[in-house]
């Protein structure tokens, strides 16, 4: 597996080494020595599957004061997957990082406690898959505007196709301190 780091300290960009032949492919989604050797001290208390269509936005998403990490991918199709630092007193607060993430790059992203992660789907639909290192909990979900201009998000839609919820969510701006990651 490759490891890169990306600008927001502690968001890797994981590749995996792929074997593939006349009959597909297979790699490892997840081995926890490469992942101790690469700093990444996980462990995975649900998985999540999600599948959607072209033009779906889904995000900015977070949990607080549960917090998830997330270690995402695509199983079949391609998303714009973004992760956001909203922790105030970061560095980086406001920055994110983008990648895209297809069945074909086999790419993941791993998201650590403390960002807000969304993704768009660009292929006719996605199937999307979440290890989370926290377990769902409805009373510390929270959701921040797709299109808050503080993050300035450059989203390969214009008018995405959204989620009652999402298209409702707050600005960063309005949401209390004590509702964001320290």
């Amino acid at each position: 597996m490759k490891f890169s780091p990306t600008p927001l300290a502690g968001v890797t960009l994981i590749e995996p080494n792929v074997f593939e032949d006349e009959r597909g492919y297979f790699f490892e989604g997840y081995n926890r020595r490469a992942f101790l050797e690469a700093g990444i001290d996980v462990h995975f208390v649900q998985s999540n599957v999600s599948r959607s269509g072209r033009g779906v936005l889904r995000g900015l998403h977070y949990q607080w004061p549960h917090p998830q990490g997330k270690l995402v991918s695509v199983l079949e199709g391609e998303v714009f997957d973004v992760a956001v630092d909203i922790r105030p007193e970061s560095p980086t607060f406001g920055q994110y990082v983008g990648a895209v993430l297809s069945e074909k790059n086999h790419r993941m992203l791993w998201i650590p406690e403390g960002f807000a992660h969304g993704f768009c789907v660009v292929s006719e639909h996605a199937t999307f898959a979440y290890q989370c290192t926290a377990l769902y909990d409805r009373l510390a979900d929270g959701a921040i505007r797709w299109n808050d201009a503080t993050f300035a998000i450059d989203w390969p839609v214009t008018r995405p196709d959204l989620s009652a919820k999402d298209a409702a969510a707050p600005f960063i701006a309005d949401i209390p301190r004590e509702r964001l990651p320290t």
